[in-house]
């Protein structure tokens, strides 16, 4: 995974049929994703139940790019091993999730994979001042997490923020929660660089019909390259 700051789009499984994750995620990689955004949820850190170690190596046999793991758990550092040998190539971590995120992330940076922190709407962008390098993305919410298809909470202030405090550090900035055409632009003209989408990505398409997952993400991809280019 050489580092790159061109717009990535990361669909997020949890709006995917959940009887057919491998062809769902085979589908949305030959439509054009460039990473798959696994959200881990324990009904305790956040009010939902969502996939353990298990079903990510499930899912690990059919990603072809980058399975791109985000724990909303709590405590996380016990199940960071396991979710390093269940294949995700990067394994983010929530900063409110525990008093020692810099231990967690040394903990993630020990398995070999790359360390994201992830911010909550309510945590200000100085709460990973002291985390940049030791980090290899900054996931910001503009939702509160738990669910899918929430509305979007403007976070392009945070995203300024941390864009300036990353300067030239080989750090992503990655967007979950609400992006869609309509969002895309404000963040990637503050900075993002990785946008998470479900509902966007998977509306009106299915397994059989993957050309609308196609033409879905093309336009959250045209509308934040065009954010950029302006």
């Amino acid at each position: 995974m050489a580092f790159d700051r061109s717009i990535k789009i990361a669909p997020s499984i949890l709006s995917a049929d959940f009887a057919d994750f491998g062809r769902e995620i085979r589908a949305i990689e030959d439509q054009g994703a460039d990473w798959v955004h696994v959200d881990v949820m324990d009904g305790h850190f956040v009010p939902n139940l969502t996939f353990g170690p298990p079903a990510v190596a499930a899912f690990r046999k059919h990603v072809k790019t980058v399975m791109d793991v985000h724990l909303m758990i709590a405590p996380v550092d016990p199940y960071i091993e396991a979710f390093a040998k269940a294949g995700a190539d990067i394994i983010t971590a929530h900063v409110e999730a525990g008093p020692h995120i810099h231990r967690t992330l040394q903990a993630i940076r020990a398995t070999g994979k790359k360390a994201g922190v992830a911010l909550n709407p309510g945590t200000p962008a100085d709460s990973v001042a002291h985390l940049l390098d030791l980090a290899d993305l900054i996931c910001v919410m503009t939702v509160n997490p738990g669910f899918g298809g929430q509305k979007f909470i403007d976070m392009t202030g945070k995203v300024r923020q941390l864009r300036a405090m990353i300067g030239d550090r080989p750090v992503h900035i990655e967007i979950d929660g609400g992006v869609d055409p309509g969002t895309a632009p404000g963040l990637v003209a503050a900075g993002a660089d990785v946008l998470v989408a479900g509902s966007a990505v998977f509306k009106g398409g299915s397994v059989e019909r993957a050309d609308v997952y196609g033409a879905n993400i093309a336009a959250i991809r045209a509308a934040a390259t065009g954010a950029l280019a302006g």
